[in-house]
């Protein structure tokens, strides 16, 4: 499999393309935006993008997701499936062109997805299989995917290299997200890579031990 990472947005949010380099098939994870330049760079590498994850509903995570739909159905045979976060998040995907007012953007859609998931179901795409964790306390639905035989996962706003996700949302709540990170991410290994929503990547054994947050007390 290969992965490329295409910071997008003023966020400078990690929208991640993985595929198959044979069958040339791939899944996109949190297209905050930029529909253009995600569009061209899957075009470039003639992918046919199968699904589109999402890991939860803030503006810079899912605000690109109907512009890039709306180009993929004109690139490839058929649209990408939109799936997730749960369904504790759908009223920030419903709310993302109000949220980009704030920040004083434009360009950015309300998103609706194909379908919401639930903790511990299983997502096939492009070849892999995706477990899907319910990890709540940055927003209520957040989930990460986790690529176990890859030993990698998408994390979202969840755990970055040092920190957690931002709680000082009205509908966050920091001591859920620390015990959820605790878990439910940390049981998986040391050795899972894991890919923030911001930043560079980092292991749940490096956070497990030097993050402030996971190994205080």
């Amino acid at each position: 499999m290969q992965l490329q990472v295409i910071p997008v947005t003023p966020f400078r949010q990690n929208c991640s393309v993985l595929w198959n380099e044979a069958t040339r098939h791939a899944v996109v994870v949190d297209p905050g935006g930029d529909a253009d330049v995600l569009g061209q760079f899957i075009r470039q590498n003639g992918l046919n993008v199968e699904a589109i994850l999402l890991t939860h509903g803030h503006l810079d995570h899912a605000g690109g997701v109907a512009a890039l739909s709306r180009l993929l159905a004109k690139q490839q045979k058929a649209p990408p499936v939109i799936i997730g976060p749960t369904a504790e998040d759908g009223f920030l995907l419903s709310s993302i062109e109000n949220q980009a007012r704030h920040f004083g953007l434009e360009g950015l859609e309300n998103a609706k997805v194909d379908r919401y998931v639930v903790e511990g179901e299983q997502i096939q795409a492009a070849g892999r299989t995706f477990d899907v964790i319910h990890v709540p306390g940055h927003t209520p639905g957040h989930v990460v995917f986790v690529d176990k035989a890859a030993k990698f996962a998408f994390a979202g706003d969840t755990l970055f290299r040092g920190t957690i996700g931002r709680t000082d949302f009205p509908y966050g709540d920091g001591d859920l997200l620390v015990r959820s990170i605790k878990e439910k991410l940390l049981p998986l290994g040391d050795d899972i890579v894991i890919m923030p929503g911001h930043g560079g990547s980092s292991t749940l054994g490096a956070e497990r031990m030097n993050n402030p947050f996971l190994c205080a007390g």
